[in-house]
């Protein structure tokens, strides 16, 4: 009699708690998967806006002879990659981190913009535009664009993955006490994507 009491007093006390406990622990492994998953992806792009910050000076260095007398674009081209590097540092020390995630996108889209005056500008200037130098230039930097695009991508869908399973039910129990946060997507506004394009006739 004592035994079977026993018996049932394991299986209904100590197994449930035990099948919590195993569970608890697989959800915490799954967030903590997924966080190291979109942290790698964040590496990722790191790695590729390093690349492009290294060539930027290049460029700029490569048009500094030939346009002269634009001086102002050349040194807004600087700043806004100094920005970005300092913005990417940043991130790249918490990845994922709202503030620091907005603050990378909103200075990439400013190098992004400095960067089109300047590809425009040299179109203005043959001499520059037909330099071996600058199209080789001009060539890794829109092939980096394409890497750090793709590794954007893969980021974000690091990220959504992260937090769907953080909001999901009943994951969301584990993840606000052991301070699973929402992960930022890495985002780059540029206000031309947002409008209509527009067709005349």
């Amino acid at each position: 009699m004592v035994k079977g009491l026993i018996i049932i007093l394991v299986l209904v006390v100590v197994v449930p708690i035990l099948f919590i406990l195993m569970w608890v622990v697989g959800a915490y492994n799954r967030l903590v998967a997924l966080r190291n998953r979109y942290k790698n992806a964040f590496a990722q792009i790191d790695v590729q806006l390093k690349r492009r910050y290294d060539l930027i000076p290049n460029l700029v260095e490569t048009a500094k002879g030939y346009i002269k007398h634009e001086r102002g674009t050349l040194e807004a081209v600087i700043a806004a990659r100094n920005a970005a590097s300092t913005a990417s540092a940043r991130a790249a020390q918490n990845p994922g981190e709202a503030g620091a995630m907005k603050d990378l996108s909103g200075a990439e889209a400013a190098l992004t913009g400095t960067l089109g005056r300047l590809f425009a500008l040299s179109e203005a200037y043959p001499d520059l535009k037909a330099n071996t130098t600058m199209m080789r230039l001009m060539e890794e930097l829109t092939s980096t664009e394409n890497k750090v695009a793709f590794a954007r991508q893969a980021y974000n869908d690091s990220v959504m993955g992260y937090n769907t399973q953080r909001e999901t039910f009943p994951t969301n129990m584990i993840a606000g006490p052991f301070n699973f946060g929402p992960a930022e997507l890495f985002v780059i506004e540029k206000p031309e994507e947002k409008e209509a394009p527009k067709v005349s006739f």
